[in-house]
């Protein structure tokens, strides 16, 4: 499996990809917006982009269906309940369903919502696995709910189903937030050093390295609601949070800062 990651350089700050199958040459885009950048990449490495996925209904991540589908005539993939929101859906997925490209590559649907109630996101079960997040987990950070999502669903999204994979599952989001939310992150936890280490470096969102969820566990608060000193200062924006707060509450109230941050 080849993994393209394309920078957008908008002011969203989008990520798109192509996921390419070596042997035939087939390639699914991932949230095609910058259609331009991900049909001339396609071009240069000799791959016919043959299916679209959508991992959920915003526009900065379904602009560029319509370019790509003149352009290749490749079939479009969302979520099963997002095709009233979604134009020119050819198959609804839910939880489970593969999506095959090529002769050998198989990426595993899960149903993620939280960002959305009709947000996908893409598991590839290979020796190095990887997660195609779109806008559920970013590097240090986590989707917001501002428009038709969750923050109770997001929880349970990041509990039932992101906290369940490999550790060393390379994360591929569908923005570059990174330095901000590492900055949120040490706002949170100034002791944190791991988020230290990693904002002390700099930060190229072109040529930089896919983090893994065990890094994440590291550097992301939405991993970390168990952590003493994120409690402690997380009660100072919050006085009336609990002694030993559940789970639930403290990601909802981190999300509830972040939503201002």
């Amino acid at each position: 499996m080849i993994v393209e990651r394309i920078w957008t350089g908008n002011s969203l700050r989008n990520y798109n990809y192509l996921i390419a199958c070596p042997d035939s040459g087939q390639a699914l885009a991932i949230d095609p917006l910058d259609a331009e950048k991900c049909l001339n990449t396609a071009k240069v490495k000799g791959w016919q982009i043959t299916q679209v996925l959508n991992t959920h209904e915003h526009h900065d991540h379904v602009g560029g269906n319509a370019a790509v589908v003149a352009a290749t005539g490749a079939q479009v993939i969302a979520h099963h309940k997002a095709a009233g929101k979604i134009g020119g859906v050819d198959r609804g997925v839910g939880a489970g369903d593969v999506i095959r490209v090529g002769r050998h590559i198989e990426l595993q649907c899960l149903d993620t919502p939280g960002h959305t109630l009709c947000h996908i996101c893409l598991f590839a079960h290979t020796d190095e696995p990887a997660l195609f997040s779109g806008d559920t987990l970013f590097n240090a950070g986590a989707g917001n709910v501002h428009n038709g999502g969750s923050v109770d669903a997001l929880f349970d999204t990041f509990e039932e189903q992101l906290a369940r994979l490999p550790e060393a599952t390379r994360l591929f989001p569908g923005h570059d937030y990174l330095e901000n939310n590492l900055r949120f992150t040490l706002d949170r936890e100034p002791d944190n050093k791991a988020a230290q280490a990693k904002l002390a470096v700099p930060h190229d969102p072109q040529q930089a390295a896919p983090t893994t969820l065990a890094q994440e566990r590291q550097h992301n608060s939405f991993m970390r609601l168990d952590s003493p000193s994120l409690i402690a200062i997380l009660r100072k924006s919050f006085p009336d949070l609990p002694d030993h707060p559940d789970r639930r509450t403290v990601f909802a109230k981190l999300r509830e800062l972040r939503n201002r941050w």
